[in-house]
């Protein structure tokens, strides 16, 4: 059937990218303009499946297995009417309003899908950050990262596979033989040690119990001289407290400069021993950002106005980790947070619908509601934010609580209210049939 002569062609929205807000934007563009037919929604995503970023520190431990919690996105975009595209952006021409995708690869390094590039009316760059290591020598070849959930699976499977070979052994036989060495005292940093310790003693109970608790040292380890410096002291100093409870060892004003096959050394001389080693001391956006004709910072970072839109073409957004927001408050930009994404991806469905019908898009304006910290199962801490009562610290089962509500917000708006209540209850009674730690 011919178009009509003055029918305008259906606009094609691309999104890049499907963390916490690209695929949100692309749940919310797709139930709205995409069942509509009023405009072609495609998320583009370089893995199969979503798991919230938050949570990968469970998956690293074993506490989570990420088959229960992660999300086939051809299934999501089946049931919210947009296209799921598997690819991984490497390069932009704005001139021919074309993303460039690489050429994606099996295990075995053979090409599947060939490199090729994709059209768009209006594009949406969603692809969060990845691990900086600052150059630090040895980094990228001796530590893990926790960027995707690839990578804090490999971190699961090395760590088990260290418990066996030392259970076999009888237990451990050499120093820094089930060591583990966290840099980067931040929420990531204080989360996987904490789950570590939980994994350690579950580990024990199953079976393994030639090695001791006391036979694995977890070693966190900050070039600042406290942890959490975005948090108020009195919080900094109950988390290192909960910490030295759980017998991590604190290394704080320690940078590292070089990590090695057998452990990190710091600015000081310190050596300390690990067979595992995890980096998570900084964060910035993908390289390929840089390569773009777009204005980037020195972390990659997608430079972008007040409405989102970057500026250097108004039918780009960049939301979440990689884009670099102004927030005039505080006179720096907003800060990268699954929740920062989670309201940027609002304004951003909101502003695509005002460009689409030709009106002016809004301010985006950031809301803190403070920060927390999960110490598995042990302790919760964190400060958050209201207009009534300005910054209240919390701990405990209420910050917990708090620290939950964030994911259930993230699924209800993937799910809505119905599914969210199903997959909580499914979630109560798999929890009472399964191992509380993965053991393979």
């Amino acid at each position: 059937m011919q178009r009509k002569r003055n029918e305008q062609p259906t606009p094609r929205i691309l999104i890049i990218g499907g963390g916490a807000g690209g695929l949100e934007l692309a749940t919310k563009l797709g139930k709205t303009l995409g069942k509509k037919g009023k405009a072609q929604v495609t998320l583009i995503d370089a893995h199969p499946t979503h798991i919230w970023k938050p949570l990968l520190h469970e998956v690293a431990a074993g506490t989570m297995d990420v088959n229960d919690d992660e999300l086939d996105y051809l299934a999501q975009a089946n049931a919210c009417h947009f296209r799921f595209v598997l690819g991984r952006m490497n390069g932009l021409d704005r001139v021919a309003k074309q993303v460039k995708l690489a050429p994606m690869t099996n295990a075995a390094g053979e090409e599947v899908i060939p490199a090729c590039s994709y059209p768009y009316d209006i594009l949406v760059i969603a692809v969060g950050s990845v691990c900086n290591d600052f150059g630090v020598p040895g980094v990228a070849q001796n530590c893990i990262f926790l960027d995707t959930t690839e990578e804090a699976q490999q971190f699961h499977r090395r760590l088990l596979e260290a418990y066996m070979r030392a259970h076999a052994m009888g237990g451990a036989k050499q120093p820094g033989q089930l060591d583990v060495a966290i840099v980067g005292g931040g929420a990531t940093g204080i989360e996987l040690s904490a789950q570590l310790h939980q994994a350690t003693r579950l580990l024990a109970a199953y079976g393994l119990d030639n090695v001791k608790p006391s036979d694995i040292k977890i070693h966190l380890i900050e070039a600042a001289p406290r942890l959490l410096p975005e948090l108020p002291p009195r919080l900094s100093e109950s988390t290192v407290k909960q910490l030295l409870a759980l017998d991590v060892q604190l290394h704080l004003g320690e940078r590292v400069v070089e990590a090695r096959p057998d452990g990190v050394l710091t600015h000081t001389g310190k050596f300390i021993p690990a067979t595992l080693k995890v980096w998570a001391a900084g964060v910035k956006a993908p390289d390929f950002l840089a390569q773009t004709d777009l204005e980037t910072n020195r972390l990659n970072q997608v430079v972008v106005r007040q409405t989102l839109q970057t500026t250097r073409d108004d039918h780009i957004f960049a939301i979440g980790d990689c884009s670099a927001c102004p927030w005039p408050e505080r006179n720096t930009t907003v800060p990268p947070r699954a929740q920062s994404a989670h309201q940027q991806a609002s304004t951003a469905y909101e502003n695509i619908l005002r460009l689409l019908a030709g009106k002016a898009p809004v301010d985006y304006r950031y809301r803190d509601y403070g920060s927390l910290v999960s110490l598995g199962k042990y302790s919760t801490v964190g400060n958050l934010m209201g207009n009534l009562l300005g910054s209240v610290m919390i701990e405990g089962v209420i910050a917990r609580l708090v620290y939950l509500s964030l994911y259930k917000m993230h699924q209800y708006a993937l799910f809505g209210p119905l599914r969210v209540g199903l997959i909580m209850i499914a979630h109560f009674f798999s929890q009472k049939l399964r191992p509380k730690i993965k053991l393979h």
